[in-house]
């Protein structure tokens, strides 16, 4: 990596997790990195569709492709499966991965 680019991090794990996710986002932007983070819908949202969902699946698979390392919102301990399965793709791709708890 460049010393002189900033550290590109994605942010992964379930979306319950929603404060948490946008005060590590907050906190890593502050310190001098680039965050990647997926959606977060407002909790009054409307539900997302089918084709919706796969789309953002698919777009949260190329921000880990973008990144330096991925960091794992690990709330309360959980990691639910979609997170598994991101987690096994950071791995495949080389990709360092922390757990945030």
């Amino acid at each position: 990596m460049d010393a002189t680019r900033p550290k590109v991090i994605a942010l992964c794990g379930s979306l319950r997790f929603r404060d948490m996710f946008e005060s590590v986002q907050k906190r890593l932007t502050l310190e001098g990195c680039i965050v990647l983070c997926p959606l977060l819908p407002a909790p009054d949202a409307p539900p997302l569709s089918e084709e919706q969902i796969a789309l953002l699946r698919k777009l949260h698979l190329r921000r880990i492709d973008m990144a330096d390392e991925v960091l794992v919102i690990n709330a309360d301990g959980y990691i639910g499966e979609q997170t598994q399965y991101e987690m096994q793709y950071a791995r495949e791709n080389g990709k360092p991965l922390k757990l945030l708890f």
